[in-house]
C-alpha cells in the first residue's frame, strides 16, 4: 500500500477532509485553553483530534479535522474566544507572535485540493477581520503577494512592532483594519500542505548557540530545504532550543533535520538534551524514523501489522482466506 502524497485526493465518494492547525497565544491558563478548546467541540461538525501546550512558548497548537463548513466554523468560533480572552500587551513568551490567534493554517487531508483550502482561508480570513475588527493576512498558497508567502516575513517586527509596520503599503492587511487590534494583534490565514512541527532541547543555557545551530539548519541561511529554524530559550526548562518546522518531509526528514542540529551542537561542544513532536505527525514520516534507525532497505504501512488485518477485514467483515504471516 502507498501512501498518498499531502494535499492529495485519495479515497473517491468518501467524505472530504481538511486539517486546521490553529497556534494560539496562550499556553499557561489552563482554563483560558479549555474555554478555547470547548468553542471547538461545541461548534458542530469538527473535531478537535489534538490539543499540545507550552507553557515557556506561552503557546498551543490545537489540530482540527473535518468537513470543509465543520472546520470552518469551529476556525470561527475559536477566534471568538480567544479574542476575548488573551491580551497581547499582557503577553510573553519564547515563541515569536502577532496575534491572540497568531496562524490559522489549513491543509487538505482527503476530497479537498489546495485550491479548496484557498477558498476557505479567504472565507474565514474574511469573516473573523468583519466580525472582530482585526487585520488579516493570508499567507503560503492564499497569500495574495509572493512578499506575503511566508509567514515569518509576515509576523517580523511582531506584536510590539505591527502598529508601524501596519503603516506600510507593503503591509495593509488583506481584510479587515489597517490598524493593530489593541489586544488580539493581527492574525495570519493560510493554505499549506502537511508541516511537522519539531523541536531540539540542548544541553545549554546559551541561547545564541541555538540561534547558530537554527541559522546553519534553516533553508533560508542556505541550510536544509524545507526547514524552517529559530533558536529560543526556555526559561522553565532552563535550556536552549532549536525550534524547526519541516514543511516537507519527504525532502527533509525527521531524522536528516535531528542529525543536522546534532552535529551543529557537537561543534560547538554542546550535547542533545531531548527532541519533541508538536501536534500531529504523519504515518509515513515515523516509518521514515524508523526505517532510518535500523537502516532498513524500505519500510512501507504495508508491513505494519495493523494494516495488514485492516486490509484483511475491509469489504465483508472476515478476514482474508490467506492473510496471516504463515506462523
Amino acid at each position: 500500500m502507498t501512501p498518498s502524497p499531502p494535499g492529495a485526493s485519495p479515497g473517491e465518494g468518501r467524505s472530504p477532509i481538511v486539517e486546521c492547525v490553529p497556534n494560539i497565544s496562550e499556553g499557561r491558563r489552563p482554563e483560558v485553553i479549555a474555554a478555547i478548546a470547548g468553542a471547538v467541540a461545541r461548534s458542530g461538525r469538527a473535531r478537535l483530534i489534538d490539543l499540545s501546550s507550552d507553557p515557556d512558548h506561552n503557546r498551543s497548537v490545537l489540530t482540527i479535522a473535518g468537513p470543509p463548513d465543520g472546520v470552518r466554523a469551529a476556525a470561527e468560533a475559536l477566534v471568538a474566544v480567544a479574542v476575548e480572552r488573551i491580551d497581547l500587551r499582557r503577553h510573553a513568551g519564547s515563541h515569536p507572535r502577532m496575534g491572540a490567534v497568531d496562524v490559522i493554517p489549513f491543509v487538505p487531508v482527503r476530497g479537498v485540493a489546495m485550491d479548496d483550502c484557498v477558498r476557505l482561508a479567504r472565507q474565514v480570513g474574511a469573516a473573523i477581520a468583519a466580525r472582530h475588527a482585526l487585520p488579516v493576512y493570508l499567507y503560503e498558497a492564499a497569500a495574495s503577494a509572493p512578499h506575503r508567502r511566508n509567514l515569518a516575513e509576515i509576523r517580523r517586527g511582531e506584536f510590539e512592532g505591527f502598529a508601524e509596520k501596519i503603516r506600510d503599503p507593503r503591509w495593509t492587511p488583506d481584510f479587515g483594519p489597517d490598524r493593530v487590534h489593541p489586544s488580539a494583534g493581527c492574525t495570519a490565514v493560510g493554505a499549506r500542505p502537511f508541516l511537522i512541527a519539531f523541536n531540539v532541547d540542548l544541553r545549554t543555557s546559551d541561547v545564541e548557540i541555538a540561534k547558530a545551530i537554527a541559522r546553519v539548519v534553516r533553508e533560508s541561511s542556505g541550510g536544509l530545504p524545507c526547514v524552517k529554524a529559530l533558536g529560543l530559550f526556555l526559561e522553565d526548562r532552563g535550556r536552549a532550543q532549536v525550534s524547526m518546522n519541516l514543511t516537507d518531509y519527504r525532502t527533509t526528514s525527521i531524522p536528516r533535520a535531528f542529525e543536522a542540529v546534532r552535529d551543529e551542537a557537537a561543534r560547538r561542544g554542546v550535547e542533545v538534551a531531548t527532541s519533541e513532536l508538536v501536534g500531529l505527525v504523519p504515518e509515513e514520516a515515523v516509518l521514515q524514523v524508523a526505517a532510518h534507525a535500523l537502516r532498513l532497505e524500505s519500510l512501507d504501512p504495508s508491513r505494519i501489522l495493523e494494516h495488514r488485518i485492516d486490509e484483511a477485514l475491509r469489504g465483508d467483515g472476515r478476514p482474508a482466506a490467506d492473510g496471516g504471516d504463515g506462523r
